[in-house]
């Protein structure tokens, strides 16, 4: 029965989240049931691709790259793909009529990882709206069901939260992204003379995509509302964290949240959902 090959589909975007990242899965199951397939199937995808770019080195990067992409296009024309990542992330995009430039636009940033390794101010925003923004906006057709003037009042929130996760990113991985893969995203920034003031000016960066945010994910639908508050939350949390550090610490070690933190915090959040004090 297909509906078997769709389920074992799933299950591997299912067990990707979960295998790669405890934090985000953790949020998706604060979803609505009715959502968190999809957003598994979304993440699923955007984890192999860039799963290409950052350890298949022994490989043609630049090729598997290529064929993902060419598969990915073709298994969404088809409707079906052999390949359970894409299967269940040709689904959502189809039911959700999520727009291909989205998914254009993130090929090209990961296109970018395979041979750049600096980035100037233009770059830059190109790189984070491709790896990022757009798979934010990825989620949001799902969380939106349909309503296309809901879609475009909360789209620029949905960019910046997923820019201010995917920036803190790269403040928590300056180790491996630096001194492993030889990249340095955050223009005008040198790693071996990496200041105060140049940490300090990514943060405030930072902080205001955040501010940005937070406004946005109380416009939410309520399936989607809490789910996304607490990745919110639990990247505030970390962010915090990294910023209450010197520059020298980010260059050394990956700053991380253990797990007890992310269980209080977890549980705060539920507290100030159920008082209504988002």
């Amino acid at each position: 029965m297909i509906s078997v090959f769709h389920e074992v589909s799933h299950e591997c975007s299912r067990v990707t989240t979960k295998r790669y990242s405890t934090s985000f899965s953790s949020a998706i199951k604060l979803l609505h049931r009715d959502i968190q397939g999809p957003i598994y199937d979304i993440y699923g995808f955007v984890r192999f691709a860039d799963e290409i770019v950052d350890t298949f080195h022994d490989h043609d990067k630049s090729q598997l790259l290529a064929d993902f992409k060419l598969e990915t296009y073709a298994s969404i024309q088809r409707g079906i793909s052999l390949n359970p990542i894409l299967q269940s992330f040709q689904r959502t995009v189809n039911k959700y009529h999520i727009d291909l430039a989205l998914i254009e636009a993130f090929f090209k940033s990961m296109e970018f990882d395979l041979d750049k390794a600096k980035y100037d101010a233009s770059g830059y925003a190109e790189y984070i709206y491709g790896s990022a923004e757009v798979v934010g906006l990825m989620c949001l057709y799902v969380f939106c069901d349909g309503d296309q003037s809901q879609y475009e009042t909360l789209r620029p929130g949905a960019q910046s939260l997923g820019a201010a996760f995917q920036k803190v990113n790269f403040l928590r991985d300056v180790k491996a992204d630096y001194q492993q893969l030889n990249r340095v995203y955050f223009p005008g920034v040198d790693f071996n003379a990496f200041t105060n003031e140049m940490k300090n000016n990514i943060e405030d960066d930072i902080a205001n995509d955040f501010d940005n945010a937070y406004h946005a994910i109380l416009r939410l639908p309520l399936k989607s509302r809490f789910g996304v508050y607490l990745a919110y939350k639990y990247y505030l949390s970390l962010f915090k964290k990294i910023r209450a550090v010197k520059p020298q610490r980010i260059l050394e070690e990956r700053i991380r949240i253990n797990n007890y933190h992310k269980a209080w915090v977890a549980a705060k959040a539920l507290v100030r959902t159920q008082l209504n004090m988002l």
